[in-house]
């Protein structure tokens, strides 16, 4: 034995990962404390060696495409590890998929949202389960279709093989939209949707993305007689044949790599029409607008575990004859990426509140919703990746190790930001929304001034920010300024009406007076920072 080995950090495990102050105050201000017991039971899970195995095997062994079988018989299928059906099994029987269109408690779209953020152990798997969520609206323009396929879509059962979708127990839906020639220019889309005398049509033509490909039914676009049109294509036949949509290969991606995306073309493929010829967009917008609450959920999830992992790492650790957790630089570090990830957080629980009240019919939630989600996800997702890399970062050398996690999780931080619209997408996408309803500036501002008054700091952010409105002549120029300008207003009001006073005061200095450098740890002296960082770190055994 050559030397001692000592001054180790003992695994994050063990811990119950819902036990977060942001997280669990929020479920109860935004109507769902009901389900308490379930996200802890969850977070309980999400914090055993076993769960976060899961994670690991299941992007260690990622998806294969097998194309035919061993007599050359073309069967698209995609092979998954076992650690992924464990991972499915637990979101899918838990509820994180599309069981809230069911449950008709208050709340319960915020439930399922704070049950997603915290089983975090793998966000591959979770792009199915969101997409399982988010199809259900869309199919609601379609009644016919959505009575025979949305109660197996909210069934709490994961029944996964290649079988008719109606003989299944449930179901799980996935997205199919881009094309080579066009990504996020739908409307380029050039797969053609061919009217059938049984009221049917077949499809034929390529996408570029279709994530989850072995989802048994899918919303995708295409070019009907009468423009640009949504439609459901199942995998399977009802007669049981396979439907003609050809997996010819999978993505080879940056992160998310327990995800299977593929490549498919379509060859006379069977489809329903959803909603009317020519309104594809506006039908399958539904589904696109569900996603992005999920992109801003799942950046908020990454960024806790990203803080929490770094102060776990920083408490057990010490250097220069100290724990690291007591050096003022890395408490400064620590601190800026708890503020950045409870203000995360709490806005997450806000739009997920306004997704329930949305539903249920409140026309000035659907209003801010509208905004609000636009400039979340641009925002909140845009600072994931500099969050993740800082908290890595902590580890030192030991972060940029597989074996810490935090490769994987900086792999899969780009991503949020990407999918469902890039950051130009979703800004322009918010301006779009301001010219066309105007309500929803209306709606949007009537929120964040609900604390104005109680901070000079943001008092002044709300007015600059409605008169960056007035230059309409350079606004799409400053589209991605004023996303950020939004977001962060959206996020210190409701850090100043609900968060801990040390958090609220201190994203206020930073973000919207500006006394803060360029890079996460440079907060200004002076703040109460020893309740953020306790907030931040686990409570293990």
């Amino acid at each position: 034995m050559t030397h001692e080995v000592f001054n180790q950090v003992p695994p994050l495990a063990g811990h119950d990962v819902s036990d977060e102050a942001a997280l669990l105050d929020g479920l109860h201000r935004e109507g769902a404390g009901w389900a308490e017991a379930e996200v802890r039971e969850l977070g309980r899970l999400a914090g055993t060696e076993r769960a976060q195995e899961w994670g690991r095997l299941a992007n260690e062994h990622p998806p294969v495409l097998r194309t035919h079988d061993r007599c050359g018989h073309r069967i698209d299928e995609v092979e998954f590890h076992p650690a992924w059906h464990e991972l499915m099994t637990v979101a899918v029987t838990h509820g994180l998929h599309g069981s809230a269109w069911t449950d008709t408690r208050e709340g319960a779209h915020v439930a399922r949202a704070a049950k997603f953020y915290t089983w975090r152990v793998d966000a591959g798997h979770g792009c199915p389960v969101s997409m399982t969520y988010a199809a259900v609206p869309a199919l609601r323009q379609s009644p016919e279709l959505a009575a025979q396929y949305e109660p197996l879509l909210a069934r709490p059962e994961y029944d996964f093989g290649l079988r008719p979708p109606l003989t299944k127990t449930a179901l799980l839906a996935g997205m199919s939209m881009t094309e080579k020639q066009g990504g996020s220019d739908v409307r380029a889309n050039t797969t053609t949707a061919a009217p059938q005398p049984d009221g049917t049509y077949r499809l034929v033509g390529h996408k570029w993305f279709t994530s989850a490909p072995m989802c048994d039914v899918f919303l995708t676009l295409a070019q009907a007689p009468g423009g640009l049109t949504c439609f459901l294509v199942p995998r399977v036949l009802p007669d049981g044949g396979l439907n003609p949509l050809r997996l010819m290969r999978l993505k080879d991606k940056l992160g998310n790599r327990s995800n299977a995306s593929s490549e498919v073309e379509y060859d006379e493929a069977l489809a329903w029409r959803v909603g009317d010829e020519g309104r594809g967009v506006r039908t399958i917008i539904e589904m696109v607008n569900m996603t992005r609450l999920d992109c801003v959920i799942g950046a908020a999830s990454g960024m806790r575990l990203g803080v929490t992992t770094a102060a776990h790492h920083a408490a057990h650790r010490s250097a220069f004859g100290r724990p690291l957790i007591d050096q003022p630089l890395m408490r400064n570090v620590l601190a800026d990426l708890a503020i950045e990830s409870e203000a995360a957080t709490t806005t997450m629980l806000r739009l997920a509140a306004a997704t329930d009240r949305s539903v249920r019919g409140n026309e000035s939630e659907t209003a801010f919703k509208r905004l609000g989600l636009a400039v979340s996800k641009y925002w909140i997702c845009k600072r994931w990746p500099a969050h993740a890399a800082e908290a890595l970062e902590c580890l030192g050398g030991n972060g940029y190790v597989e074996e810490s996690g935090m490769p994987r999780l900086f792999r899969e931080s780009p991503l949020n930001s990407i999918w469902e619209g890039s950051g130009n997408v979703a800004a322009l996408d918010l301006l779009r929304a301001t010219l066309r309803e105007p309500q929803t500036l209306e709606a949007f501002f009537e929120e964040v001034t609900l604390a104005q008054g109680a901070d000079k700091r943001l008092d002044a952010a709300i007015k600059e920010t409605k008169e960056s409105f007035a230059d309409t002549a350079t606004i799409e120029y400053r589209a991605r300024r004023v996303a950020e300008n939004l977001a962060l207003v959206l996020q210190a009001s409701l850090l100043v009406r609900h968060g801990h006073p040390a958090v609220a005061d201190a994203f206020c200095a930073t973000r919207l007076a500006g006394d803060w450098g360029g890079a996460f740890g440079t907060l200004p002296s002076g703040l109460d920072i020893a309740p953020i960082i306790d907030r931040a770190t686990p409570k293990v055994g």
